[in-house]
């Protein structure tokens, strides 16, 4: 594991001990790396958390993806939660996705 992705995983576990935070963690999508944040209810992501993301170079999916939604990095309702999707952007497009014949 990266130095990158050791410090983004920390990142999520510090975040999970926020009473606003369902769960967080890192996952990838065909080219970037991605911090998923839960959220209890229909929460928006507070300034505080997402000032913290921005420190580590995270932003909102809606916005680097020029999705052209309000809401930066929302992505949906799981259950009774909110799903909020963060771009590495620090090693953005520096991942493979595989494709299997």
């Amino acid at each position: 594991m990266t130095d990158r992705a050791s410090a983004l995983r920390d990142l999520a576990e510090d975040l999970r001990e926020h009473e606003a935070v369902d769960d967080a963690f890192v996952a990838k999508s065909f080219t970037d790396r991605l911090l998923i944040l839960d959220l209890a209810g229909e929460g928006e992501v507070p300034s505080g958390i997402e000032d913290r993301l921005a420190e580590h170079d995270l932003r909102g999916a809606n916005e680097v993806y020029d999705e052209g939604d309000d809401a930066v990095a929302f992505a949906g309702a799981v259950g009774e939660t909110t799903r909020h999707h963060f771009v590495d952007v620090r090693t953005r497009g520096e991942h493979q996705s595989y494709v299997v014949d």
